[in-house]
């Protein structure tokens, strides 16, 4: 009888069976949806210039299929591998935010203003999405170090100085974005950690300061001003500034309560958002769906986000749940400050949304995010 018993906890015990079908469900439905959306957004303009309207919905389905590999082997492993590897994961990290900055090495946009990829055998490889992971596991590391409960000052120094480094390198490039990703990610896992509300306050009006210093020394790009200005100040901003968020709200607010229907959307098809591919893919949604639409894919991020938080609940030790708390914030302002520029309530910073934007680097991130929530569930008991 023993020996029974034995076998059935040893198989309950088993990571395989805890598995989090739900977490998985919403990512697939989430990828598949995007391709829908990606090829609504692109399939016009690519067979205009005599290109196959399918191009890039390959391109982001073979990205979505190594990311699905990618997951899986994450789960495969223990998750506490990552805490023994985080110094050397940070690290590596750093320096590929460094050399992408080399010219030579990093390749720029279009527009010559950004420098944030390397170019891979066709590929654009973006070291500043992987450094959200590497970010919140070295955080996580430190945090389940600490010997006290709550951070004290001294620790807060260590924590925010790890921080700096990779926010800083990530804002010369310049990428606002997943600067600002960056800074919530950081915000997200010491509020987790019950530093106090005092420290927070502090930290917070430092930000401030550093924020107003940046514009004072010309650190954030005229065109960033711009876009500042055009969610404050609309009527003072330039035209080119205002038309994306122009186009976007036209885009959303004709979609009514049901939407256009898949490929019926006139913004869409015709081109009229700027990088609808992308940044404002939210705006298929809200035109080709509507209203109701935009409340499903909505629902469905907030299920992904309620997953990882559970996970961090359940976690067997505080580095899972400092890590999936890290996770969770990543997903959280992601969301928030995309879908908010698409509906005008946040300056526009290009944040991707997770599954839904176009990019390779972005996808093989966020499904490597869904790989360590899975590993950090799955052993919750062992």
């Amino acid at each position: 009888m023993d020996m029974v018993a034995g076998r059935v906890w040893a198989d309950e015990r088993r990571p395989t069976r805890h598995v989090d079908g739900a977490l998985l469900g919403v990512t697939v439905v989430l990828v598949v949806a995007g391709l829908f959306l990606l090829y609504s957004a692109t399939s016009e303009t690519l067979r205009a210039d005599g290109l196959d309207p399918f191009s890039r919905v390959q391109r982001q389905a073979v990205t979505a299929v190594l990311g699905m590999v990618l997951m899986l082997l994450v789960a495969s492993f223990d998750y506490r591998f990552l805490k023994v590897y985080a110094g050397f994961i940070y690290a590596g990290l750093l320096t590929a935010l460094v050399l992408v900055r080399i010219p030579g090495l990093g390749s720029t946009d279009a527009t010559g203003t950004a420098q944030r990829w390397f170019e891979i055998a066709g590929f654009q490889v973006t070291p500043s999405e992987f450094m959200k992971l590497g970010l919140i596991v070295m955080l996580a590391t430190l945090l389940s170090e600490l010997r006290v409960s709550i951070p004290s000052g001294q620790d807060l120094v260590r924590l925010i100085g790890v921080a700096v480094v990779p926010i800083a390198l990530v804002f010369l490039q310049p990428d606002l974005g997943t600067a600002i990703t960056l800074v919530a990610i950081t915000v997200g896992m010491l509020v987790v950690a019950g530093t106090r509300p005092l420290h927070l306050g502090v930290l917070a009006v430092t930000s401030v300061v550093l924020i107003l210093l940046a514009f004072q020394v010309g650190a954030i790009k005229e065109y960033q001003v711009d876009r500042l200005t055009t969610l404050f100040d609309p009527e003072n901003s330039s035209e080119s500034a205002r038309y994306n968020l122009e186009q976007s709200l036209i885009a959303v607010g004709s979609g009514g309560l049901f939407g256009r229907g898949f490929l019926g959307g006139s913004q869409t098809s015709l081109d009229y958002v700027p990088e609808q591919h992308t940044d404002f893919i939210f705006t298929v949604v809200g035109e080709e769906f509507g209203f109701l639409g935009a409340i499903f894919v909505l629902g469905l991020y907030a299920l992904l986000l309620w997953r990882a938080i559970r996970i961090a609940f359940l976690s067997k030790d505080p580095f899972g749940t400092y890590v999936a708390a890290g996770i969770a914030s990543m997903f959280a302002i992601q969301m928030f400050v995309n879908v908010g520029m698409v509906v005008g309530i946040m300056p526009i910073t290009g944040i991707p949304l997770p599954f839904l934007s176009y990019g390779g680097s972005s996808m093989l991130a966020t499904f490597l995010a869904v790989g360590v929530l899975e590993t950090v569930h799955m052993r919750r008991f062992k």
